[in-house]
């Protein structure tokens, strides 16, 4: 659906590019179901190939890009979820750190009661042999007759 200039007037490319993105970014603050903000749409509505867009008309292309980016709140919105993500990842990670640091506390407890244990046991084993105790049951046999 490109504008066609009055008769006897010709349009020059760029101008239609320029009429067709003022369209668009007029139809994006509007609302009404605006068309999407891309090279496709705006080649098909100046009537041009993508590839003399690219080729002959950088200005135009910037100026899409900057279009596509005032409009488009989901990238916005992609921004903030990132942020939020990585806002996130930092309470994770100095969770981790605080956690990894108790699991080296308690590990290293643990290390000092069995080492603890290990040399009360091995002074038990000492004093029994020295003192020549002799370890008696003191379970009641229990005799069936």
């Amino acid at each position: 659906m490109t504008k066609q200039p009055p008769a006897g007037v010709k349009s020059t490319s760029a101008q239609r590019l320029r009429e067709a993105l003022a369209t668009m970014v007029q139809q994006q603050g509007n609302g009404a179901s605006p068309p999407a903000l891309t090279t496709t749409t705006l080649c098909e509505r100046a009537g041009i190939s993508r590839n003399a867009l690219y080729r002959y008309h950088p200005d135009v292309v910037q100026a899409l890009h900057a279009a596509q980016q005032k409009h488009s709140p989901r990238i916005d919105g992609d921004r903030q979820a990132a942020q939020r993500l990585r806002q996130d990842n930092a309470v994770l990670r100095e969770q981790i750190a605080r956690m990894a640091a108790l699991v080296d506390h308690y590990f290293a407890a643990w290390q000092e009661t069995r080492l603890l244990l290990q040399r009360r046991d091995r002074e038990l084993a000492e004093s029994r042999r020295d003192a020549k105790v002799r370890v008696v049951s003191i379970a009641v046999a229990h005799r069936s007759g």
